[in-house]
């Protein structure tokens, strides 16, 4: 073949080419994040709004902190991302149960007190 003819050059560093024609540079492979930990945040989160409601709150932190505790064994084994989503989660999930416990412990002595204060 002619030397009077020579393909473009790319400007990007991953498109360089050898005399094969095959790409001599990959684009960085980015694991994927982790599914369990995006869900343990979502529901830390909510647990931390619903926080007055405590039987919903309480429930939705249990799921968080169980979530984020399975996620963080898959991170280590798979080295996905998402481990600042799943402690996150847990912190998220840990706090918001035990303000929904504590108001929940809360609405009890009122109802108690409540329940004895009126001989009805």
């Amino acid at each position: 073949m002619s030397d009077f003819y020579k393909e473009p050059q790319s400007s990007n560093s991953f498109q360089e080419r050898n005399d094969y024609n095959a790409p001599l540079n990959q684009p960085p492979v980015v694991p994927p994040t982790n599914g369990k930990s995006i869900a343990s945040m979502v529901l830390g989160i909510l647990n931390l709004l619903l926080v007055f409601m405590p039987y919903i709150s309480v429930i939705l932190g249990i799921l968080a902190i169980i979530l984020s505790a399975i996620s963080f064994k898959e991170i280590r084994r798979h080295g996905e991302n998402g481990k600042g989503m799943a402690v996150a989660g847990l912190v998220c999930g840990i706090v918001g149960t035990v303000f929904g416990l504590i108001i929940f412990a809360i609405v009890i002595i009122v109802i108690v007190a409540e329940s004895d204060s009126n001989p009805f």
